[in-house]
């Protein structure tokens, strides 16, 4: 995942792995407090962010633009987030940072197996 915040005017970006919620549709990531990205998140929840599949094939290009928030996991919820990302990257039992989710408000998914450039758009709302 590329995933974007801001603050006062200043755009960052940063390169994350990810989980998904499947209960309640979020995304979920591992960043130690110190990164640039997670201390703007901390001021300013607003977050944007891409996935996509890395094809060569334009046929089949497949992948989702979002906007949504981001939130520092508290310790209420930790336990259940946490899980979340070690089911998929058990590795990261061993890893520093804190546990984040980001609540996608709005997706555009790109996927050309359904025919060129189809966009199929979805909104929390």
């Amino acid at each position: 995942m590329a995933l974007s915040t801001i603050h006062e005017n200043s755009p960052y970006s940063c390169s994350c792995f990810y989980a998904f919620n499947n209960n309640d549709y979020e995304f979920v990531i591992l960043s130690e407090l110190n990164t640039k990205h997670a201390q703007q998140a901390l001021i300013n929840d607003n977050a944007s962010g891409i996935i996509a599949l890395e094809t060569k094939l334009i046929g089949k290009i497949q992948g989702i633009q979002f906007t949504g928030k981001i939130y520092r996991i508290g310790e209420s919820e930790i336990s259940i987030y946490k899980n979340i990302y070690l089911k998929r990257f058990p590795f990261a039992i061993f890893a520093d940072g804190d546990i984040w989710k980001i609540v996608p408000e709005y997706i555009k998914f790109t996927d050309n197996t359904l025919g060129f450039g189809k966009k199929i758009i979805w909104n929390r709302s």
